[in-house]
């Protein structure tokens, strides 16, 4: 008999679920340089607003606080895993690398990543990074 004061398997998947429904593209797999993440930050209404977790490159356009003068707006158009994995808005703290943090902070930038994977569609990943397709690729 399971312990009834113990979240289920079931909530926690629904713990990270959009309160509207979300339909989202199928995930892409193509290479964005760093350099060309860093151009969709929000500043330019003809491009859309991407934030990377993990190399994974995400839209998340459709959602102002990314936008110029959003809360957030300090992770667009860049690879801020470290800063989620943190919870930090601080722009130091807003750089890809993660390994060398502890493991509870690790769990937090995984549960970001769910987080976005649930509501805002994958355009890319950034080339270079190591989950990149472009090192899957190489034969």
């Amino acid at each position: 008999m399971t312990d009834p004061t113990s979240p289920s398997p079931y909530s926690e998947n629904k713990r990270f679920e959009p309160k509207v429904k979300v339909e989202l593209d199928p995930p892409k797999d193509t290479p964005i340089t760093l350099e060309e993440l860093s151009t969709h930050d929000g500043t330019n209404p003809d491009k859309p607003t991407y934030v990377a977790i993990k190399g994974t490159v995400f839209d998340v356009s459709k959602n102002s606080a990314y936008g110029e003068k959003g809360q957030y707006h300090v992770f667009a158009g860049k690879d801020p895993s470290r800063a989620l994995a943190l919870s930090s808005l601080k722009p130091e703290d807003c750089v890809p690398e993660w390994d060398d943090l502890d493991d509870k902070y690790k769990t937090v930038l995984d549960e970001w990543y769910t987080f976005f994977s649930k509501r805002y569609n994958i355009v890319g990943k950034v080339s270079g990074s190591d989950d990149s397709s472009e090192s899957h690729n190489k034969l």
